[in-house]
């Protein structure tokens, strides 16, 4: 609340709140102040309903303006305890980091311990442990299926983890690194380079990789501008090369879709691809247990 660029705000709120509690207060003292003495009856409104119905200018009762007050005084107490007023922190000094900092703290007090045991199993044992691979699945529910779905299949532009196709390796250690550390993948755009004609023809190239049916032609110039441009990441064969994140070519895996229109929007514009690091969040027992997981679909899928 007290973090503004402008001194301009902490001041317009702390003038609008303190000027509402006023006008309030008045309001409320205003209401209270017509009084009708004992006999008399309380002025009329001039509103009459089924000829003798009439809205008179009675006080606020007792009792109900007495909560309005008590409504006013628990506003002031907050706002003495808590940063509602611009510039003012409260009393209390509390902070939304702080109450964060604070849950997070007493969640790893409370449930750190049930992951620590498995900071030094091995990674082929967690993934034989299905204790331990109930816990990777609820990791996986909490920070992954935004990305990769809920049964770990992936989309566009993010990888299937079900299949046996890695970027950047699929062993349980490979698997870590990537959780861990993040991942940043980088496709430069060729349409400069190659002109549209040379994306066509690289396009075709790429496909037949994969046993597609393609024009020959195409292909074979795509082949010599192929090795000249995308040989030193993609591999002389186009297999890939795990180390960089460049994927395999020759197999039936798109991470971005193998229509040849997606193919050729590939090559022309380049993608860009991040997967973020977690180390820090989750701590290295949480990412063992996740890369457990991950690697279980895959071992899972292969199995069948």
């Amino acid at each position: 609340m007290h973090d503004f660029v402008s001194n301009f705000w902490p001041w317009y709120i702390f003038v609008l709140v303190v000027a509402s509690f006023v006008g309030m207060f008045w309001l409320l003292i205003w209401l209270r102040g017509a009084t009708v003495a004992p006999g008399e009856k309380a002025e009329t409104m001039g509103h009459v309903w089924d000829e003798n119905l009439e809205e008179l200018n009675n006080p606020l009762p007792t009792w109900w303006a007495n909560l309005f007050y008590i409504t006013l005084f628990f506003g002031i107490g907050y706002l003495a305890l808590y940063p509602a007023l611009g510039l003012w922190k409260g009393a209390l000094g509390w902070t939304q980091t702080g109450q964060w900092e604070k849950e997070m703290k007493d969640a790893e007090n409370r449930y750190g311990p049930l992951y620590e045991k498995y900071r030094s199993t091995e990674l082929s044992a967690l993934v034989a442990d299905k204790d331990a691979a109930r816990i990777g699945q609820r990791l996986f529910a909490t920070y992954c299926t935004n990305c990769h779905g809920s049964d770990g299949g992936g989309g566009p532009g993010f990888p299937n983890l079900r299949d046996k196709d890695w970027l950047y390796g699929g062993k349980p250690e490979d698997i870590v690194a990537s959780i861990a550390n993040g991942r940043r993948g980088t496709m430069p755009g060729w349409a400069a380079a190659l002109g549209e004609p040379g994306v066509q023809q690289v396009s075709e190239y790429v496909l037949s990789l994969s046993g597609r049916k393609v024009d020959q032609n195409a292909a074979l110039a795509g082949k010599e501008k192929f090795q000249q441009i995308c040989a030193a990441c993609h591999g002389a064969e186009g297999k890939g090369n795990p180390a960089l994140g460049a994927p395999n070519l020759t197999d039936s895996v798109w991470l971005y879709g193998g229509t040849q229109t997606a193919v050729m929007k590939t090559i022309r514009e380049g993608r860009q691809g991040v997967m973020p690091a977690h180390g820090e969040l989750l701590g290295e027992a949480k990412v063992r247990l996740l890369a457990a997981y991950v690697y279980s679909l895959s071992q899972e899928q292969q199995t069948k």
